[in-house]
């Protein structure tokens, strides 16, 4: 391991957003509280200060970047992703090889997550820099589960107890994060988060604590959520 450990992101922002139902543009650059939900997801990296570099993952036909605050920053650097989540972070993480060192950390995170606080990063940051494989942040499930079938008829209630909701930023090693991933793809899994990945290997990444409004928008009441959630913070 080398004697310095460096901190990576990555921002997986190929996806359009179909649930948002909203043609004009991807939910990443739909505008809230004067930016666009982008701008509010990467802005706890840039302001952390402790990133060497975070690589943002963009659809080939993405026209939106240019317009967005983002563009410009030198800390960014821009990689075409993929139609799958994880295709866009093994892209992320191509381009961090032969700069990034095996035991580096990568932090992944959603680019429509625009609620993430300074905080909350850096308690992740924190709780996970001394463990082998890494961690995400995540919040306890509190509402009682219903397991329905194919007709939306309750088949059984799911016990909640040690249940949680998975939610980013997902920090892990560069070196095993790409073994991670690889090996998921070459089996043809469906992963739909980075610890997913890591679990398929047989490792347990480790959960830390976070409070749900680090909420990530997926249909138009989320976006209204997360503007009272901005709103109220500029209150305080």
């Amino acid at each position: 391991m080398s004697a310095t450990v460096r901190y990576w992101g990555v921002i997986p922002a190929a996806g359009t957003g179909r649930r948002m139902g909203s043609s004009e543009r991807p939910k990443q650059y739909l505008h809230l509280a004067g930016r666009t939900v982008l701008e509010w997801a990467v802005a706890p990296f840039l302001e952390h200060g402790a990133f060497e570099r975070i690589v943002v993952a963009l659809a080939p036909d993405d026209i939106w970047w240019r317009t967005t605050r983002l563009a410009n920053a030198p800390q960014i650097a821009c990689v075409a992703g993929g139609k799958e989540r994880a295709e866009s972070v093994r892209a992320g993480l191509q381009a961090l090889v032969g700069v990034a060192d095996p035991h580096d950390w990568v932090l992944v995170h959603d680019a429509a997550r625009p609620c993430l606080t300074r905080e909350a990063l850096q308690r992740l940051v924190a709780a996970v820099k001394d463990e082998d494989v890494g961690g995400l942040l995540a919040t306890p499930v509190v509402d009682t589960l219903k397991r329905a079938d194919e007709r939306g008829y309750v088949t059984e209630t799911v016990p909640r107890a040690a249940l949680w909701r998975a939610l980013t930023p997902q920090m892990f090693r560069f070196e095993l994060l790409v073994r991670a991933l690889d090996a998921a793809l070459q089996q043809g899994l469906c992963v739909t988060d980075e610890a997913q990945a890591i679990e398929f290997l047989g490792l347990r990444p480790k959960l830390v604590e976070c409070d749900c409004d680090n909420l990530k928008i997926t249909t138009p009441p989320d976006l209204e959520r997360a503007a009272r959630i901005l709103a109220a913070r500029e209150l305080r």
